[in-house]
């Protein structure tokens, strides 16, 4: 037999088990947090989103019992069975003492109005196709959002590092307005000012720290516990010039757009289905009589066949199917009014991100052609007048806070940018 150091496999895997559990047991823990750490990229937060989205199986659940009702509205009613006894003698007499006794076995199959069928099962598969629509809005949605939600705690994440990347620069001149002024070259003032300034940077971090916190469990609602992995140090490479007649013609196509028109589709539905009333349904009636005994000649009694044809009489219209139709058409018409309601503010909204992004584009390019570097030379230009005595403490300190505000503002803008990007993607239908 096949051995191990002179030792059977049963015994040498029997004793490895406890220690292959260990490290199991041990790695475990060690891997997931290494999970945690591992930066949390924007394509990656999209497809923790989509996966498995509840509202999107919500609304896909929706559709399919919608067209299951299409299905059934287009049917006829099942028939009815009626069992009777008819004639039967009260006072005396059995079921064979008089001629007109009959045990009855009827079937009765209702025939609704003309049309009507066909109006409710179509209103049924517009509604259908509204909420499969919906569901595709929905994902078009949760990925806006879930862009939305990454990139404020991307600012939030940068903006800290940035406030806490500059904390030492302000305790450097707190420390050497202290030396300064021990030596009688600088007042008190300026200690002062580098201290409050110190305090007032601790203030924004922890600020900052509260705004991250928040942006993590808006972005938890789409990603669960991974939004609280640090999110990539990288803004998505969004540089494809955008054209807005390009976009509005994609909005045409917009799921919310659409699932409006099949709503209305419905309604009209709705509208041919009630005008349908005014029409008369009918039913027809089948039966079978048996009659036991003999007549007087000593023949059995024959059995009776009945046929009957059963029809509405629509003779209220005023307060029935005049009121059924009007209330159709209304609702109808508020199904069109909604329509042109949700292509106006989409058309609006869409129109309002294509300017913010054009002029934050304009800004975006201003910064970091110009205004960045000012703010950088400022600092040294302020802090070397205040070596040499040229320049005032507060300057200096103006200086430093005015550029960490500039960094901040170009930081956002990017973000913000970037944001109006992912509104007109969802509304122009542009791919991912």
């Amino acid at each position: 037999m096949f051995r191990i150091n002179g030792r059977s496999p049963e015994k040498f895997v029997g004793r490895a088990l406890p220690f292959w559990f260990a490290l199991v047991f041990v790695s475990s823990p060690q891997q997931a947090l290494a999970d945690s750490r591992l930066p949390l990229t924007l394509a990656e937060a999209e497809d923790l989103a989509l996966f498995d989205e509840p509202g999107e199986k919500m609304l896909r659940a929706d559709a399919a019992a919608k067209r299951d009702q299409s299905v059934v509205a287009g049917q006829l009613p099942d028939p009815t069975l009626k069992l009777g006894l008819a004639n039967f003698p009260l006072s005396s007499g059995s079921f064979s003492t008089e001629g007109m006794t009959q045990a009855q076995i009827g079937v009765r199959q209702a025939f609704p109005r003309a049309k009507s069928r066909a109006s409710d099962a179509s209103r049924f598969r517009a509604l259908s196709e509204a909420s499969e629509q919906a569901a595709d809005g929905r994902i078009r949605d949760v990925l806006e959002r879930t862009r939305q939600s990454w990139l404020e705690l991307y600012y939030w994440q940068r903006a800290r590092q940035l406030l806490q990347d500059s904390r030492p620069y302000f305790e450097d001149l707190l420390s050497v307005s202290r030396s300064m002024y021990t030596v009688g070259q600088k007042t008190q003032y300026d200690v002062l000012r580098a201290e409050l300034e110190l305090s007032r940077l601790d203030a924004r971090i922890i600020d900052a720290e509260h705004s991250y916190s928040a942006a993590v469990a808006i972005l938890s609602q789409w990603i669960g516990t991974h939004a609280s992995r640090p999110v990539a140090g990288k803004l998505p490479d969004w540089s494809t010039v955008l054209v807005l007649a390009e976009l509005q013609e994609g909005l045409r196509h917009y799921p919310d757009v659409n699932a409006a028109e099949l709503r209305v589709t419905a309604q009209q539905a709705g509208v041919a289905y009630a005008q349908e009333s005014k029409k008369p349904g009918w039913a027809l009636d089948l039966g079978y009589g048996y009659r036991d005994g003999d007549l007087p000649s000593g023949k059995p009694r024959s059995d009776f066949i009945s046929v009957a044809v059963v029809v509405d009489l629509p003779l209220f219209g005023a307060k029935r199917q005049d009121r059924a139709i009007s209330a159709a058409l209304h609702a109808r018409s508020a199904a069109i009014a909604d329509k042109r309601r949700i292509e106006a503010e989409l058309l609006s909204q869409l129109q309002r991100e294509f300017v913010r992004w054009q002029e934050l584009g304009r800004r975006i390019e201003l910064y970091e052609k110009q205004i960045l570097g000012r703010t950088d030379d400022q600092v040294e230009a302020a802090l070397l007048a205040y070596r040499s005595d040229a320049g005032s403490f507060s300057d200096l300190m103006l200086a430093m806070i005015d550029r960490l505000d500039t960094r901040l503002e170009h930081l956002r803008q990017q973000v913000d940018r970037a944001q109006s990007y992912a509104s007109m993607a969802n509304l122009g239908g542009l791919p991912r």
